[in-house]
């Protein structure tokens, strides 16, 4: 059973999320791990092909990890990028009975969805063994369905960062603001020097999941949070429409969104991170951690002039949301199960860690591996999270509602960023999508 009440207390680690025209090309080798005898190599000739949704700069640090298993393994590695839509890029190829060997599932809800349907095979020993050594059982079994264990957390999230540019804030005369009504302040004078203060992605539809997400958990608190994200309270609650309030005094105010609200929903992610730190055209994104792999292909220093502040308090909670991508095997392979292995090994996460943009879920793997400190401040800050933690809520979600491109919550965020005056309409839409998938 999918378990979407999420109290975190104590969790030593956390777990995100997001191309258009999927990419099949090999993961070439590298010199991430040191060069061994090619006869003493346990897969040389072996093929393994893993899809997942990370494209760009995220694409090319896990390009990095992939080369590394080759090079200690002897395995050929193809990369495909599934784009946006995780779902509908393998529906067809599970259907088909060409599935890759493995994949990296965006939303916890796929595993269920695929367990369902027996697309999924279980994890071997090998993989369990790194799994209890170096997760905890939360999310051990954020991979499982039915008892089985069938994912490895490989990437985390923490979702509730606000990233801006140094030098905007400087010219404006602002400070990081610390709650609601202090970054509406702040997005004002902010316009007022001649800087848009937003720039939003919102072509790519979960980043407007990951906005709500934060102000209502922070606006509604983290009960109201847990019933909404199994739909026991309706999208037409009192509590979403005070949510969608808010996020309209930033979506509504024309000269608070750069290239305008038709604009923002042309604009993908990365790209809203370019117009920022490359670009220089707007002073803030609302995202991720991962915004750092972006960031440093702009010029721009992590921690320098590129920051973060912590999501500003809404209500009486201060939100942190996390998110995570799961790896899981489609083909009896012998190389699905090795490259799972080694994703949840120790080894394979400090690979990782060590390029920017990256979260681990492994408690082994040492925070003396991120390449800055603002990325071991973030870990820090998740092991430090308090009971009002929660997992990102549309990932948890059917997939029809919460992760599936053009439709469901992604569609209607869409439409609301498009017409932010429309809060019943959007309430109504919204509760629409959730019976359909939910029923």
């Amino acid at each position: 059973m999918r378990k979407t009440a999420l109290v975190l207390a104590g969790l030593a680690v956390a777990v995100a999320a997001c191309g258009n025209a999927p990419t099949n090309t090999p993961a070439q080798s590298g010199s991430s791990a040191p060069a061994t005898d090619a006869a003493a190599k346990p897969l040389a000739g072996v093929k393994v092909e893993i899809a997942a949704k990370w494209t760009s700069d995220e694409e090319k640090n896990f390009r990095q990890v992939l080369a590394a298993f080759s090079e200690k393994t002897g395995a050929e590695v193809t990369y495909a990028s599934t784009g946006e839509d995780t779902g509908a890029y393998l529906g067809p190829r599970i259907k088909g009975g060409s599935p890759p060997d493995v994949a990296v599932l965006p939303q916890p809800g796929l595993v269920q969805q695929y367990a369902g349907e027996n697309a999924l095979k279980p994890l071997n020993d090998a993989v369990i063994k790194q799994i209890d050594e170096n997760y905890t059982p939360y999310w051990k079994e954020l991979g499982s369905s039915g008892g089985k264990a069938y994912g490895v957390l490989v990437k985390a999230a923490h979702k509730s960062l606000v990233w801006y540019r140094t030098a905007a804030f400087e010219e404006a005369g602002v400070q990081p603001p610390t709650n609601w009504d202090e970054l509406v302040k702040a997005a004002q004078t902010i316009a007022d020097s001649g800087t848009a203060p937003f720039s939003f992605c919102g072509a790519s539809g979960w980043t407007l999941t990951d906005l709500f997400e934060n102000v209502y958990l922070s606006s509604a608190g983290p009960e109201n949070y847990d019933k909404l994200s199994k739909h026991e309270i309706p999208w037409t609650d009192a509590s979403v429409g005070t949510a969608l309030e808010k996020m309209a005094q930033i979506m509504g105010k024309k000269e608070f969104v750069l290239d305008g609200n038709s604009g923002a929903l042309q604009t993908q992610f990365p790209d809203c991170v370019t117009k920022v730190y490359d670009q220089k055209k707007a002073a803030m994104i609302i995202e991720a951690d991962f915004v750092a792999a972006s960031v440093g292909q702009s010029g721009e220093k992590v921690g320098e002039g590129a920051k973060t502040f912590a999501f500003p308090k809404v209500g009486d909670t201060q939100p942190v949301v996390l998110g995570g991508d799961v790896a899981v095997a489609l083909k009896d392979s012998p190389g699905a199960m090795a490259l799972l292995e080694f994703l949840a090994s120790k080894e394979g996460g400090e690979i990782w860690a060590k390029l920017p943009g990256y979260l681990s879920p492994n408690k082994n793997v040492s925070p003396d591996n991120y390449p800055d400190p603002l990325t071991k401040q973030l870990g820090q800050t998740i092991v430090s999270a308090g009971d009002a933690v929660r997992y990102d809520m549309s990932d948890l979600a059917p997939s029809a509602f919460g992760g599936t491109d053009g439709k469901g919550e992604w569609k209607v965020l869409q439409d609301f960023l498009r017409n932010p005056a429309d809060v019943k309409g959007a309430q109504t839409k919204l509760e629409d999508e959730a019976k359909k998938a939910w029923k």
